[in-house]
């Protein structure tokens, strides 16, 4: 069996070498020619996956390590008889974890309390189910929105989207999805944006165009909205006026925790295992992480206390002020740029390798801290 599989796909070879012949290849240069022989194709988010890539090949099974769909054209692979497998839920606390890390960091750089606060969330699957845990945990208001579920009677308690809107927070965590009852291109346009909050913090994890690029350029500072986003329209050439003005803009890495990224491998491999009915089994080995108790400063705010917990673990500022040498190079280069920010991102370990030792005896902090996923010394 031949696999063709994108070389940036985290522990590739160990997990894939021993189906076939296995050819990695960067996700932007897997070509019609290049699949002609290939019985599978395992991808990442930035290979469009179509009639015009697929055509005349053998390929018969399709994975992606990612848990958006939107560069997958589902519909033709179900008429070709194209085996399909995606990777959905397998960085949700990556991309939960980098949420919380963005509001605490604007919480402090903005001088902002939470207290008494709003925050609504666009979508609440995987990731957004998560967020709505953390958020009750923060004590704040929370407001959901998510059609889909709410016509499945799936979870209660859900608000229309002009409310949602009306937050204090806007997260947003759906899908791509271009047409039908749920279209979600352009969710976020001139027209809403401006019925938003003055000062809003708004958040896109989601897909870039979810948002209307130029629109939130548009009016980002006329409504002084405190904008953080990891997505953006036109990846990887993205709108640099745009990134000039939001607080906190990063290279589609949000779901980059090495376990998320581990996470999305294990799962395209078991769907190839069940494929081949295979019975051999690769269990992924993750590096021990040392230095991994975290000792909480005895003064300060919540969101203060938080803040110097997450940047101990993730540095949100650093993955910033990467992305922003786009401003001071070349257009030409900044494809190159973005996509070298995404290959060679550093090892990122998600919140709950570590251990907060603390004197504190908050009991509702304690228990935000837990929800978060760590674990604690109270001792002292």
């Amino acid at each position: 069996m031949k696999l063709v599989v994108d070389e940036n796909i985290t522990l590739a070879e160990e997990a894939f070498a021993s189906f076939g012949d296995l050819l990695l290849i960067n996700g932007r240069k897997i070509t019609n020619e290049i699949l002609r022989d290939a019985d599978v194709l395992i991808v990442r988010s930035i290979t469009n996956i179509n009639k015009e890539l697929l055509n005349g090949t053998t390929v018969k099974l399709i994975g992606t390590a990612t848990i958006g769909t939107d560069h997958i054209d589902t519909e033709y692979l179900s008429r070709e008889g194209i085996k399909f497998s995606d990777a959905k839920g397998c960085n949700a606390n990556s991309v939960a974890e980098y949420v919380m890390a963005a509001l605490m960091r604007i919480a402090v750089k903005e001088n902002l309390s939470f207290k008494n606060k709003s925050i609504g969330v666009i979508g609440v699957g995987n990731v957004g189910g998560r967020i709505v845990k953390y958020a009750e945990a923060l004590g704040l208001e929370v407001l959901k929105n998510d059609p889909p579920k709410e016509r499945e009677n799936i979870g209660s308690d859900y608000s229309k989207l002009e409310d949602v809107l009306n937050a204090d927070i806007v997260t947003l965590h759906v899908p791509l999805n271009l047409k039908g009852i749920d279209k979600s291109l352009y969710l976020l346009n001139e027209y809403n944006l401006r019925s938003m909050k003055q000062g809003a913090i708004l958040i896109n994890t989601s897909r870039g165009s979810v948002i209307e690029n130029d629109a939130l350029k548009n009016i980002i500072d006329k409504k002084e909205f405190k904008v953080v986003l990891d997505v953006w329209e036109g990846e990887p050439l993205i709108n640099t006026g745009l990134l000039e003005k939001v607080k906190l803009g990063t290279a589609h890495i949000a779901g980059y925790s090495l376990e998320g990224k581990v996470n999305g491998t294990k799962m395209i491999y078991d769907s190839l295992r069940k494929f081949k009915n295979s019975k051999s089994d690769w269990v992924p080995n993750l590096p021990e992480v040392h230095d991994n108790e975290i000792e909480m400063p005895s003064e300060g705010t919540d969101e203060e206390k938080l803040n110097f917990i997450f940047n101990q673990i993730y540095d949100i500022s650093y993955d910033d002020s990467l992305l922003r040498k786009l401003l001071s190079i070349k257009e030409d280069d900044r494809i190159t740029h973005f996509d070298k920010l995404r290959k060679a991102y550093p090892v990122r370990r998600e919140f709950g390798n570590y251990t907060i030792k603390s004197e504190n005896d908050d009991r509702d902090f304690n228990n935000l801290l837990r929800s978060l996923g760590f674990k604690l010394n109270l001792s002292g």
